[in-house]
């Protein structure tokens, strides 16, 4: 019996999700008595990292040149069964929603997503996870005997265990039935909103695409990734792979800054659950400033290049 974690890689480099990913399924493993293994699909990335956050064995694979749910999802369970695993850690990401439920449906197991928790096995196998857009909990105990469960990024720390990992190479065989190739245009160069430990977003009280200059320059001097609201991507502004919120991105950074939007539900269901929110907004009643931890009130463009020279200095 194993505890598998998939980690995944992106643009030949582990994911920080994948980091979360496996520190997870090593304090579940340990939880548990059992061992971690990795399974690292693609090219570049050395898997030798994983053993750093507690991966024992880190088997490797190749399976076409681009993701495909169905192939990686049969990828994913022919290692299950070869190590013997019955739980399967997969981080929440865009491409672990498409994989998390085909692996469990290939292997018949419970599954539980957006989870936060390490799982209580004192009676049963209990997880806490975020449900209503991240709102409430909910504690769901899982009755079979394989499990497959979906962390939220950025919902648990990395933990380095100084370990050196055993690296094995798989060869499995998926048949092309499993493969079926989407062509996407993929946003590159920019830090994925997903992951973000900051994250700078702008609305409609920057009046135009020709201002957004000042949230780029503040996410550049935080190292930040930048985001918007729903009607600056329906107007054009920014490209919709920006836009969070209930119809957009869910994000969980460590601090968000948001600058001229209001804050309708519709925007907090997608970044509530961010552990520090700023509010800079020239309305004292805008509904912002009743979810933000700080609140400015105040004209942006006088605002934000003094907090720019701030975070530069």
């Amino acid at each position: 019996m194993s505890v598998l974690v998939f980690a995944e890689i992106s643009d030949g480099k582990f994911k920080k999700a994948a980091y979360e990913a496996v520190s997870y399924g090593r304090q579940v493993a340990d939880l548990i008595g059992s061992k971690v293994v990795a399974l690292a699909i693609g090219q570049g990335a050395d898997p030798g990292e994983l053993g750093n956050y507690g991966a024992h064995t880190v088997k490797s694979i190749s399976v076409g040149e681009a993701f495909t749910a169905d192939a990686y999802a049969a990828a994913v369970n022919a290692i299950a069964n070869e190590v013997s695993a019955t739980i399967v850690i997969i981080s929440n990401t865009y491409t672990g929603k498409s994989l998390a439920p085909r692996v469990a449906q290939l292997m018949g197991a419970s599954l539980a997503t957006n989870v936060v928790s390490l799982p209580d096995t004192n009676n049963g196998f209990t997880v806490k996870r975020g449900v209503f857009s991240g709102k409430a909990f909910a504690y769901v105990n899982l009755s079979r005997n394989s499990k497959v469960l979906a962390i939220t990024p950025n919902s648990f720390e990395t933990k380095a265990f100084g370990e050196t990992a055993t690296i094995e190479s798989s060869s499995i065989s998926i048949g092309s039935s499993s493969i079926h190739i989407h062509a996407v245009n993929k946003v590159t160069g920019k830090i994925p909103l997903t992951e973000a430990e900051v994250v700078i977003s702008g609305g409609r009280g920057l009046k135009g695409p020709e201002n957004w200059h000042l949230i780029e320059d503040l996410a550049t001097a935080l190292g930040a990734a930048t985001a918007c609201s729903k009607p600056v991507s329906d107007m054009d502004w920014r490209p919709h792979s920006e836009h969070v919120g209930q119809t957009g991105i869910t994000i969980k950074p460590n601090l968000y800054i948001a600058v001229g939007i209001s804050g309708a539900i519709q925007h907090l269901a997608g970044v509530s659950s961010s552990k520090v929110i700023v509010a800079i907004n020239k309305d004292p009643e805008a509904p912002f400033f009743k979810a933000a931890d700080y609140g400015i009130v105040g004209d942006a463009f006088e605002i934000m290049p003094q907090l720019i020279a701030a975070a530069k200095n």
